[in-house]
């Protein structure tokens, strides 16, 4: 016989979507929505206030200054509302009561108020976006190629394979199937890299090479440009692991016929393996072969006798 499942008191009816657009944030007499907020992995110290409005908020550990949460909560009668990140595009919609707990009426009313707050969430996406992509279009036409002599290329033993520079940073462009510019990401010498604010990466990607028969999709531009110079196959940059599902799902639409390769990043040292975890699953989903490097690291540290092991 099967248990019941109980619903964690900390949430307090929390429940956890993917959803293109969030929410907001909110000061609230309710410890349990702050505590929610911490349980979901979006602790913040940030004033939560109770007026039904969006609002941004600081989410601990991030980068300082940074406003990556966002929160929208009611406080009269039954506190009520949703919350969630702006970077990773999960919202986490909350009642103070379980749902089991509330009149139909109340459903009713929480029910209307999400659907709003989601509403709200999403004009303020659609505006991050557009800016985002205005932006990235102004900095990638005022770029200038970069040499193959940048500290970050030379460091990885790679050249440039239409790359830009803007102020001493490598710029790397984030386009979709159609080749619409989105976001772009930023690399510095030391190989720290950042993507521009508000940009869309989820299913974008940066080409090395024209697919003909074969391509090849990993994670970062030094892997796969030791890909690409070392074999002559295409390859799309996906920039990280949680990336590599949606670049893969998207380019197996774009070429339903052609051979697809993930180049996995073999993170032992990481607990999961997330590099060859999601390299895995996204090749199981669309059909693709698996590549994945005889040592720990990713095929840039493999091309040149370097290991993570």
């Amino acid at each position: 016989m099967e248990s019941e499942k109980k619903e964690s008191p900390v949430c307090g009816g929390a429940e956890k979507y993917r959803h293109p657009y969030g929410s907001k944030l909110v000061s609230c007499p309710q410890p349990d929505y702050r505590a929610a907020m911490s349980a979901a992995g979006l602790p913040t110290k940030d004033l939560i206030i109770a007026d039904g409005k969006l609002h941004r908020c600081h989410i601990e550990g991030d980068k300082p200054g940074s406003k990556n949460g966002f929160y929208v909560l009611y406080g009269d009668n039954i506190p009520a509302g949703c919350f969630g990140s702006w970077k990773t595009g999960d919202t986490i919609k909350w009642c103070a009561k379980p749902d089991k707990e509330l009149t139909r009426a109340q459903r009713e009313q929480n029910r209307r108020r999400i659907l709003e707050a989601y509403k709200v969430r999403e004009a303020e996406e659609i505006e991050r976006r557009r800016a985002a992509r205005n932006k990235a279009l102004l900095i990638w036409k005022s770029s200038p190629p970069v040499s193959d002599s940048h500290l970050y290329l030379v460091k990885k033993c790679v050249k440039n394979h239409g790359l830009r520079l803007h102020k001493g940073l490598l710029v790397i462009p984030l386009r979709d199937n159609d080749e619409n510019l989105h976001s772009l990401q930023f690399i510095d010498g030391e190989g720290n890299k950042r993507f521009l604010s508000g940009g869309r990466k989820k299913g974008c990607y940066f080409f090395i090479g024209i697919p003909v028969e074969s391509l090849c999709i990993a994670e970062g531009y030094a892997t796969a440009a030791s890909i690409y110079e070392s074999t002559g196959i295409p390859v799309a940059v996906a920039f990280d692991a949680g990336n590599l599902m949606p670049v893969a799902q998207a380019l197996r639409t774009k070429f339903p016929e052609i051979k697809i390769t993930l180049c996995a990043d073999n993170d032992t040292a990481t607990p999961g393996n997330p590099g060859l975890t999601k390299a895995r699953e996204a090749a199981a989903h669309i059909g693709a072969y698996l590549a994945v490097p005889s040592s720990a690291g990713d095929f840039n540290d493999l091309s040149h006798g370097e290991s993570h092991e």
